[in-house]
């Protein structure tokens, strides 16, 4: 079995990595103690990587500092250089100054540092002026567009709430409309199922009816329905009947002829006595069943009525013949 020997080159980097995060956890804790921690590959990864992190992070601060101190450094000189020539050309010095000098001098800087001015000079806080000023216009017109649009928000949202408040009364008095209308809906529903009872009761004792009067033996040209069939032919007869009688009554005064006269003489007899026969018989049946008598008379009457005005007219005719 062979032993890999191991690599020397790998050895010596994991070594200046465990180096530099010593170090670094030195500067890092200072005279406290570094706390203990688990010698792995990964864990030495990991601290080399923070420690990288940390010392860019240095060297970037570092930078930054080196850059503000020489910023420092030429504002002092230019301040130096501004006082120097203030005091060759006016031969004031800030010292000098009253505390009134000194407060105006202060509060010009600081409009100066407000305005962000390059300087002091009045070609620098002209323009920075104006500038202020035209944004001042502008903050006020867009102010007034703002006020404009909430006004026409107000507007609108008191539309809104007035048509909210219609939606709400138009909503209740639907709400008690469909309320009523349930209620006569449930009312009809419970007259129709009385209804139905009601009509399923009486189909059941008329079928029992008919049932009865099959067992006695009615006759089915007897009943009601057949009654009122034979009253509406008879009525059309009647209708048909009329204009007939008319035209009769223009031949009435003519010649009759006796032969043609005793022959319908002897018709009618004859219709008239078959005409009674069922009439006998229908008035034998009604016997058997009092209850149908009010209804069986009219239509009687009216074939009696009808006969015997048939038969009047024949003797009418036969009386004019033998004239």
């Amino acid at each position: 079995m062979e032993v890999q020997e191991e690599d020397p080159k790998g050895e010596e980097e994991e070594e200046e990595k465990s180096e530099k995060i010593a170090s670094w956890l030195k500067k890092i804790f200072g005279d406290q103690p570094i706390p203990k921690y688990e010698m792995n590959p990964r864990t030495t990864d990991i601290l080399y990587h923070l420690s990288e992190c940390n010392r860019v992070r240095d060297r970037d601060t570092s930078l930054v500092i080196e850059d503000l101190k020489q910023k420092a450094r030429e504002y002092e000189s230019e301040a130096r250089y501004l006082q120097d020539l203030l005091l060759e050309s006016v031969n004031l010095s800030f010292t000098s100054l009253s505390s009134i000098g000194s407060s105006y001098l202060n509060a010009l800087v600081d409009i100066a540092l407000v305005l962000e001015t390059k300087d002091t000079s009045l070609a620098s806080f002209i323009p920075a002026v104006n500038s202020l000023t035209a944004d001042l216009f502008r903050t006020k017109s867009r102010n007034e567009e703002m006020e404009h649009e909430l006004s026409k928000l107000g507007k609108n949202l008191t539309a809104t709430l007035m048509l909210e408040k219609c939606l709400r009364e138009d909503l209740k008095k639907a709400e008690l409309h469909l309320s009523m209308e349930k209620a006569k809906v449930d009312s009809r529903i419970s007259n129709m199922d009385f209804l139905k009872a009601k009509s399923d009761d009486l189909r059941l004792r008329i079928k029992i009816a008919e049932e009865q009067l099959s067992a006695r033996g009615m006759d089915a040209s007897l009943s009601h329905q057949s009654l009122l069939t034979l009253s509406e032919k008879l009525a059309e007869l009647k209708q048909q009947t009329a204009p007939l009688k008319k035209r009769l009554e223009s031949y009435l005064d003519l010649m009759p002829n006796p032969s043609l006269a005793q022959v319908k003489i002897e018709e009618a007899k004859r219709e008239l006595n078959s005409v009674d026969a069922e009439l006998t018989m229908k008035v034998d049946m009604m016997e058997l069943l009092p209850d149908q008598n009010t209804r069986v008379e009219q239509p009687g009457s009216h074939d009696v009525s009808f006969y015997s005005t048939k038969s009047v007219s024949g003797e009418q005719i036969s009386g004019n013949k033998f004239k």
